[in-house]
């Protein structure tokens, strides 16, 4: 397969897996936290604040305030990610739509799948599918618009995760509630808010957790007298380059290689049957790591020290 055929098969990849967390994000927000009123933050919680208090379509709102972040954003992120950004809110606008007509009951009123009074177990089953899925979607390269776009701005030039900004950012958008009459006494708008605030955390703790479990490294020490063997076998199959470390054993009192590697845990189970299939009597340690930063791991975000004028 050719440079041209793999680019477009990972492009390919990438809007598939967006439009797979644009479903789950759709499925979650609208049967689980939008009958139940649930605040939520982000441009989706915006535009349902609106909804709420107005009776505007969420699509509507939702679509004009994301054209005005993605004008905004437009220069910062450059073209390739914004088309997946315009896909992504063009898709998932459509797709609000056609999940709140399914959702609208005879009466004029969303159906509750849990039924009365089971807000708190809603918002946890939403929540947990609303983070999962901007999860997905970040990890393809793509963002849902609107907050997604501020926090990948701000990831783009820190190390701050996008749980964090999106934390910051929503708890903005929660506290408004508590300026809208229209969502009754204030004991009511402050209930909203508390709530709202736990939507922030189990969403954005979602978050994290799946794309730090994606990007989740490890570090191998491999002892063997056949390293050489393994060492082209862990390079042949996994892309990765190696370290192989001069040491000597203290009780043996002999001299060895050992194999350094660092690697995605999710090659975890790929190394360890190389290694197996050499030599099954191998010495393999395997830790894991806070962060790996250079060539084909994640880049490394803070500005470098400035230099003292004529150095």
């Amino acid at each position: 397969m050719n440079l041209f055929n793999k680019k477009i098969l990972r492009e390919t990849e990438d809007y598939v897996f967006i439009t797979l967390g644009l479903l789950l994000y759709t499925f979650g927000w609208t049967v689980f936290l939008l009958p139940y009123q649930i605040v939520t933050g982000g441009v989706t919680g915006v535009s349902a604040i609106i909804f709420y208090a107005t009776g505007i379509p969420i699509e509507n709102s939702y679509m004009v305030i994301n054209i005005i972040l993605l004008i905004v954003a437009l220069k910062v992120l450059g073209f390739k990610f914004m088309v997946k950004t315009i896909y992504a809110i063009f898709a998932l606008a459509f797709f609000l739509w056609g999940a709140q007509q399914i959702m609208m009951g005879e009466d004029g009123k969303f159906i509750q799948i849990l039924g009365p009074g089971q807000e708190f177990m809603s918002l946890i089953i939403g929540c947990m599918m609303t983070g999962s899925a901007l999860a997905i979607v970040f990890l393809n390269n793509g963002s849902t618009g609107g907050t997604d776009i501020v926090a990948a701005v701000v990831n783009k030039y820190h190390n701050l995760s996008l749980g964090q900004v999106l934390i910051a950012v929503d708890l903005i958008i929660i506290g408004s509630c508590l300026f809208i009459p229209t969502f009754g006494d204030y004991l009511t708008r402050c209930h909203k808010v508390v709530f709202g605030i736990c939507t922030m955390v189990i969403e954005n703790f979602m978050l994290d957790y799946v794309m730090n479990a994606r990007r989740e490294s490890v570090q191998f020490l491999i002892f063997s007298k056949k390293y050489d063997e393994i060492a082209n076998a862990i390079v042949n199959k996994t892309e990765h380059t190696l370290t192989i470390l001069d040491g000597h054993g203290w009780y043996t009192g002999q001299d060895v290689k050992v194999i350094c590697l660092l690697a995605k845990k999710r090659e975890s189970v790929l190394i360890f049957r190389l290694i197996k299939t050499i030599d099954p009597n191998a010495f393999v340690s395997q830790s894991s790591v806070i962060g790996v930063y250079g060539e084909g791991f994640d880049e490394i975000k803070v500005k470098a020290a400035p230099q003292p004028p004529g150095e």
